[in-house]
């Protein structure tokens, strides 16, 4: 991982680029939740990007087999070896010391990677279409059928900070043969840099998979050197790139729950919760609002008195399951909140969620409003922590409260409300009865298959 320097065993974090790894002189300190640096991030100028994507679009695909098996090698060595100097348990504390995210994050993030990198080209051929092959010489071309090809060479992808789980799902594009640079996030941008070097370790080229850490001034030129690009963000970087045709914007989730009079909501509490508080509360597929038939009062009662078992624990204790900031920044989220919240009742979080630790830092606890109406503005407000907003619903309300949903878990036996919300354009994934909203698996969309964006099919007939 590039070593390390000085007595406070600060870590560099190189760039990797075409040549190997690169040191710059121009670096980010990487300052973790007590605000001591931990870590130098080498960021590479717009000449560099630029020769960069040069290299990787002049390189060709490693054999199909070979990159598979290059893939799920890589995943193995990132869940259980020593990647660039730092074991996997070692990748976890660095993790939990800079970003806050819980210990059980981390944890649950390695788990997920050898499931999703030995999976990774059957997931992605989960979205071909059936009338299309992978190849022109498949016989069923003779007489005419789709080749489903990629739409380009290279493939940039800007990292978020959020999640490590979120990195396995460009590795798709790895195994349809594109080459992919990566733009981590200065606020984690270990995950990424242990991915490319696992990646190379295991047989990708340095032509192949790239690490472009970045300023803000030359972020958009590793978009603008592929052919296409993904790009995590907020509202904003949405509608930046909202526009943009080469351009995949991912940004917040605000997912959802849905829970009609006929089901008994007693029966899905622990899938509400486990929605609302898994991954730290930090992730798109995190609850946002659960919308109920009936008086929410009770529900947002039993929420409240689970979510409030959860231990306050610095980042890297194994029993850590709520995300840490420093103290300052922990502080303007709950001025955010309390602001956002007035006119709400309050069954968790009402006067705060700060838990100071004592050492600069402060666990983030959770929040449970319950707001006055399904079209309440707070139910569209996505906060990077356990907090959720509870609404009534009636069937008269309709499905529009529930539009602009990552994942949207649906507890109901009706089956005509099913129809609507399934074809629902704004609503990317749609779970029925007892299942999370944090629900992923090797071969299901996360929001829309990736391939869908990355490949398309053209006629072949011989």
């Amino acid at each position: 991982m590039g070593g390390t320097s000085g007595t406070r065993d600060v870590v560099r974090l190189d760039a990797l680029g075409p040549a190997g790894a690169y040191r710059s002189r121009n670096v980010q300190t990487v300052n973790d939740i007590r605000g001591e640096p931990f870590a130098e991030l080498s960021l590479v100028p717009p000449l560099f990007v630029a020769r960069t994507m040069s290299a990787l679009r002049r390189a060709d695909p490693l054999p199909l087999e070979q990159r598979l098996d290059a893939i799920a090698r890589a995943g193995r060595a990132f869940a259980t070896e020593t990647v660039g100097g730092l074991s996997a348990e070692d990748y976890q504390h660095a993790v939990c010391r800079v970003s806050g995210l819980p210990w059980v994050t981390t944890e649950r993030a390695i788990e997920a990677t050898v499931r999703y990198t030995e999976h990774a080209y059957l997931s992605a051929q989960q979205a071909r279409p059936t009338g299309a092959v992978d190849d022109w010489r498949d016989p069923r071309t003779r007489s005419g059928s789709g080749v489903w090809v990629r739409r380009g060479d290279v493939f940039a992808v800007h990292a978020p900070g959020n999640t490590p789980s979120a990195h396995t799902l460009w590795l798709q594009s790895l195994a349809l043969g594109y080459r992919v640079a990566v733009r981590p996030s200065s606020r984690e941008p270990f995950s990424p840099h242990r991915w490319i070097t696992a990646l190379r370790d295991a047989g990708f080229g340095a032509d192949q998979v790239a690490l472009l850490p970045t300023d803000h001034a030359t972020a958009d030129e590793v978009v603008r050197g592929a052919d296409l690009a993904m790009v995590y963000g907020d509202d904003e970087v949405v509608r930046k790139y909202s526009s943009m045709a080469t351009v995949l914007p991912q940004g917040p989730g605000r997912s959802k729950i849905l829970i009609t009079k006929d089901a008994d909501w007693t029966s899905c509490l622990d899938t509400v919760v486990s929605s609302v508080s898994a991954h730290g509360g930090a992730a798109c597929i995190n609850t946002t609002a659960v919308f109920v038939e009936g008086d929410p009062a009770p529900l947002a009662q039993a929420i409240a008195e689970r979510l409030a078992a959860l231990p306050s624990l610095p980042p890297q204790d194994p029993k850590a399951v709520l995300p840490v900031k420093p103290l300052d920044v922990a502080r303007r989220i709950e001025r955010h909140l309390l602001a956002t919240a007035v006119g709400t009742v309050p069954w968790l979080g009402g006067d705060g969620i700060v838990d100071d630790l004592g050492d600069g830092t402060a666990v983030l606890r959770p929040a449970v409003h319950q707001v006055p109406g399904p079209d309440a503005r707070q139910t569209g407000v996505e906060l990077p922590f356990p907090c959720v907003w509870v609404a009534p619903w009636s069937p008269e309300v309709g499905v529009g409260p529930l539009r602009d949903t990552l994942a949207l878990t649906v507890v109901t036996d009706d089956e005509t409300l099913v129809d609507r919300l399934v074809g629902e354009p704004s609503i990317a994934n749609v779970y029925l009865g007892d299942r999370p909203t944090h629900w992923l698996a090797p071969g299901v969309p996360h929001d829309d298959y990736l391939e869908s964006f990355l490949m398309r099919t053209k006629a072949c007939v011989r």
